[in-house]
């Protein structure tokens, strides 16, 4: 298995996706690598909850010579990704690709950089558009950003989901990089949804950025810098 708990998040160790994470940190990667690298990351992410995360039933399968039995995963069609505009757009692309029949909702949420972090380390948090799918009972909700520096992003973002919906399969925060700081945050505010990660880092710097982290992801994805 190649996600392993580390109490307040659940650890990707799959060995391309730490690879892919290596290649998006480094400061000469550009933009259109950068973008590549994220989307292979979703997609590694996306095989890696099917695998860890999913339950499987056994099937009948008629092959051209006789009937076998063979192994589905369950719930592939009940899956809703959120993506949180706009650093997660290509880390969502590649999460479609391992869960192509997805519904998608989008939420575009952003920190007030100008107000600069609290003493508590949170952010103000500006909501600026909210379109989500229906979530069912059955719905397995994977809620992505590829950074989870403070958590105050996500939080509000959470609270939108949960506003929506308070019922559903399981609750995913998917990330490339986090905080230490960020993953306590989340988790305490939201202690039902199950936070993952490929990275955990040593801190945020006094800006809220995390250290060593990969940049902004958005301004490298987007090549607004």
């Amino acid at each position: 298995m190649t996600i392993e708990d580390r109490d307040d998040a659940y650890l990707i160790t799959h060995a391309l996706a730490t690879d892919t994470l290596s290649r998006l940190r480094d400061v000469e990667t550009e933009q259109v690598a950068f973008r590549k690298g994220l989307v292979k990351l979703g997609r590694i992410c996306g095989y890696e909850i099917i695998d860890g995360a999913m339950e499987t039933e056994y099937v009948p399968v008629q092959t051209p010579l006789e009937e076998t039995t063979g192994e589905r995963v369950k719930g592939l069609d009940d899956v809703v990704i959120i993506n949180v505009l706009r650093a997660a757009t290509p880390f969502v692309e590649g999460l479609l690709k391992a869960f192509p029949r997805a519904k998608q909702g989008v939420i575009s949420a952003g920190r007030d950089e100008a107000a600069g972090m609290t003493a508590d380390g949170e952010f103000p948090i500006s909501i600026d558009y909210v379109k989500l799918p229906e979530i069912r009972p059955r719905d397995t909700v994977i809620v992505a950003d590829p950074m989870l520096a403070t958590g105050s992003t996500m939080v509000a973002v959470l609270d939108h989901v949960l506003d929506e919906a308070d019922d559903f399969e399981d609750l995913f925060v998917l990330s490339a990089v986090s905080a230490p700081a960020g993953l306590v945050r989340v988790s305490e505010a939201v202690p039902e949804a199950d936070l993952l990660t490929v990275a955990i880092d040593d801190h945020l710097d006094d800006d809220g950025f995390i250290v060593p982290g990969l940049g902004d992801a958005g301004d490298r994805a987007f090549r607004t810098v």
